[in-house]
């Protein structure tokens, strides 16, 4: 197995390499640790010379314990007594770093584990901030860390400029292949933040790996992403959300589990089943949520048992399975309409998806899945393109 070196490491290491200024801020969660397990926050107070001045944190707060969508308050840090910002609050505002938060910072430092899915919001924090250092002068370092679903394998179409939100803000495929820093890269230059920006690469990370092959400790990056397996799936199983069937939320394999009261479990498995979907089997299953949609009920649907992960492709099996629930069951199928990470407006799968095309032109017809992936090529190619340009290992 490779043993990797994160940024952070790199930074602790040796900061004057990377940090000018002597007032730092530091974007975190509890994902942001040393290769040793250390809290990011405390092992850099240890430094000597700078000073440590506040925290921001992302969507479930710095602890990871906020459910998604729930909005955290700012507090106190017991481990460090910092001030925490919270970068989830009540609106949309909230998202973005106060340009006085920031003021009076030398350094933004930003050490978050992200997953590798253009839904997950850490890399639009990400952005954010970037775009509040390029206002007040801030240098915005990333430390920067695994893909850990790899970063070889692209999948998907990319988000339509009116389809743009905090699960898709810039037009990236749905499985992006990337690394924090690489796209760090890429918002600043090609999408034109333009703050001062530094990456601290890793050491030893290949494209080819997944997280297992690292060396590094899995942590959960949120609440219902417990293992490297539901990340495996998420870049898939995420569109969920824009239903009203249960992702698995409540239950212990949250987006490996999926279903809805309505549902016979033996028979949707044997439809999805019969897709021959790559790398993927469906296994009958009845499971009830504890909490979230359809909490309290017993739901039938299947777990999805990854069987080979090289050659498996979430989001086309994701779209699959919504698309076999609303044949097999288009009387009681429905799209979730509530606010979305928010947004009002529009549904949540259109923004998820990142336009209108699955839900008006696929669900509720009989055309062919691969149909679907042909519908991608152009600009899906357009990004690996683009990728290229700011891949760093």
């Amino acid at each position: 197995m490779s043993s990797i070196i994160p940024g952070i490491d790199r930074l602790l290491s040796n900061p004057s390499s990377y940090l000018k200024g002597k007032k730092i801020g530091m974007v975190v969660n509890h994902t942001s640790q040393t290769k040793a397990g250390e809290y990011s926050a405390e092992a850099f107070l240890k430094l000597k010379g700078w000073s440590l001045e506040k925290l921001f944190a992302p969507e479930h707060g710095l602890y990871g314990v906020a459910q998604d969508m729930i909005s955290v308050a700012d507090t106190m840090d017991p481990a460090t007594g910092l001030k925490i910002i919270s970068l989830y609050g009540k609106e949309e505002a909230s998202l973005t770093p106060k340009v006085e938060d920031v003021t009076g910072l030398d350094e933004l430092i930003f050490d978050i584990q992200d997953i590798g899915s253009r839904y997950y919001t850490f890399i639009y924090t990400m952005a954010h901030c970037m775009e509040t250092c390029a206002k007040t002068g801030t240098r915005m370092v990333v430390c920067d860390r695994p893909n850990p679903i790899n970063g070889v394998q692209v999948e998907g179409n990319r988000v339509g400029e009116a389809w743009k939100s905090f699960v898709g803000r810039y037009p990236l495929a749905n499985r992006h292949g990337m690394t924090a820093g690489e796209l760090a890269k890429m918002f600043n230059e090609h999408y034109g933040i333009h703050c001062d920006l530094c990456v601290v690469p890793m050491q030893g990370w290949e494209r080819e790996m997944w997280f297992d092959q690292t060396g590094l400790s899995w942590t959960l990056p949120s609440p219902n992403m417990p293992t490297l397996a539901t990340a495996t799936v998420y870049p898939g199983m995420c569109l969920i959300e824009g239903t009203l069937l249960s992702e698995g939320r409540g239950t212990t394999l949250p987006f490996e589990l999926f279903g809805a009261p309505f549902i016979d479990a033996h028979a949707l498995a044997k439809e999805l089943n019969g897709l021959n979907l790559p790398g993927v089997y469906f296994r009958p299953h009845y499971f009830q949520a504890m909490f979230q949609k359809c909490a309290g009920q017993v739901s039938g649907g299947a777990q999805m048992h990854v069987r080979d992960r090289e050659v498996f492709r979430p989001l086309l099996t994701g779209l699959a399975v919504i698309h076999t629930v609303q044949k097999m069951y288009p009387a009681s199928f429905q799209w979730r309409e509530e606010p979305y990470e928010f947004v009002s407006d529009r549904l949540a799968i259109d923004l998820l998806y990142g336009n209108d095309g699955f839900r008006n032109e696929w669900v509720g017809k009989r055309n062919n899945l691969e149909g679907i992936e042909r519908s991608w090529e152009a600009e899906l190619q357009e990004f690996k393109d683009l990728r290229s340009n700011y891949m760093m290992y």
